[in-house]
């Protein structure tokens, strides 16, 4: 299994980081791993999306692929590949998760962003070796990008 965490403070709510996650098109800004969107449906604590996604160190993008990524207001979002048509042959190589868990702090939120993929198979052991590699530093760079991008646009407490 390939995984990697990063923390980061942020200077906003919870909920408004949380929010900004369930937005897959502002969150591609900061996302280097979600390619170009065919689709977004949007419920109250829930979002699914068709897009092309990349995976870090491995060349080019992936098939396109549906996630679906559910709130728990206030706390966390948790994303997941379902088990769709979209998917088959993603789910049948690979298993893959994802979070984003906040915490109120002095100052913001502090969030730790998780990704894990478990491939299966030979893709195993020619897949995981790049990702080890490549991953971590993606998720470090994505949380700094959100950082700069929520501090930039999101006053935090009503504070001009």
């Amino acid at each position: 299994m390939a995984e990697a965490s990063a923390t980061e403070t942020i200077a906003c709510t919870p909920d408004e980081l949380l929010e900004f996650v369930l937005d897959p098109e502002r969150y591609a800004e900061v996302d280097r791993k979600i390619g170009e969107i065919e689709w977004v449906r949007r419920e109250e604590n829930s979002t699914r999306f068709r897009f092309r996604g990349r995976v870090p160190g491995l060349p080019g993008p992936m098939p396109k692929i549906e996630s679906r990524m559910t709130r728990t207001p206030g706390e966390r979002v948790d994303v997941v590949l379902p088990r769709v048509r979209a998917n088959l042959l993603v789910n049948l190589v690979s298993e893959f998760s994802a979070s984003w868990v906040c915490v109120p702090a002095d100052g913001g939120t502090t969030v730790t962003r998780t990704v894990r993929f478990a491939f299966k198979g030979p893709a195993k052991w020619l897949v995981e070796p790049a990702l080890d590699r490549a991953l971590p530093a993606d998720i470090v760079d994505e949380l700094r990008q959100a950082k700069a991008y929520l501090e930039a646009d999101t006053p935090v407490d009503g504070a001009l």
